[in-house]
């Protein structure tokens, strides 16, 4: 049996709700035109797979650039079933899909996709650690307050308070670069670790470079993340 799957693609450099807005709006008017539907899939599939498409459970696919947790707790006070799937480049040839939520309540997962182009096999699985890597990075810089926003800039993430205390690059091969608005004078600076880039240029904004290569790296960073939202 098939049942009819409603499914949107939406890029954005914000992080908003109206992705979800409008696929219910879409999955609204799905089941309200059965019969337009339907006709579809015949003159498309035949009216075999006409006669099989399930009713009783159709399904909203958002596709999006990220999605917030308070997104994530809407779609649990919906009936239908609606999955939240999170999209990130690494590189010129890889995508990443990542399930955020679902209705079902289904596990998270992560998997890589590659684009019809040439020379992408090398780093594959890197490239998957250092965005389960960026994804805990978002986790602890949204959780630091209430009053965090996160705002998507064409070169990186910017999170703030008043202004920017944190901006977060895109995964690089081997690491994932933070930027701090937390003083390097007032912190010991640890080769490969932290760098104090006065004066450097860099996307985002703050003095201090962060560089995360593993969970443990996160977690050492914490105290400084925790400065800087405070200096924010």
């Amino acid at each position: 049996m098939r049942a009819p799957a409603v499914g949107k693609v939406e890029y954005k450099r914000g992080v908003d709700a109206g992705v979800i807005h409008q696929g219910l709006f879409y999955l609204a008017w799905l089941m309200d035109h059965r019969s337009e539907f339907e006709r579809l899939v015949r003159d498309r599939l035949g009216a075999q797979a006409a006669a099989q498409v399930l009713w009783s459970g159709p399904r909203l696919i958002c596709i999006a650039g990220d999605f917030t947790r308070y997104d994530v707790h809407a779609l649990r006070e919906h009936r239908r079933s609606i999955d939240l799937v999170r999209y990130r480049y690494f590189g010129s040839d890889l995508l990443g899909l990542e399930a955020v939520a679902s209705v079902a309540g289904r596990t998270p997962t992560a998997r890589v996709t590659r684009r019809p182009t040439a020379g992408a096999a090398v780093g594959g699985a890197r490239c998957v650690e250092l965005g389960e890597l960026a994804a805990a990075v978002d986790e602890v810089l949204l959780g630091l307050g209430d009053g965090v926003n996160r705002i998507q800039r064409k070169q990186y993430r910017a999170y703030q308070r008043l202004r920017n205390f944190a901006c977060v690059c895109p995964p690089q091969k081997t690491k994932l670069l933070v930027y701090l608005k937390a003083d390097p004078k007032q912190v010991d600076l640890v080769p490969g670790f932290t760098r104090d880039v006065t004066g450097l240029g860099h996307h985002g904004t703050g003095d201090l470079e962060v560089q995360l290569r593993t969970p443990r790296d996160l977690e050492r960073a914490q105290e400084l993340f925790r400065a800087s939202y405070a200096a924010a």
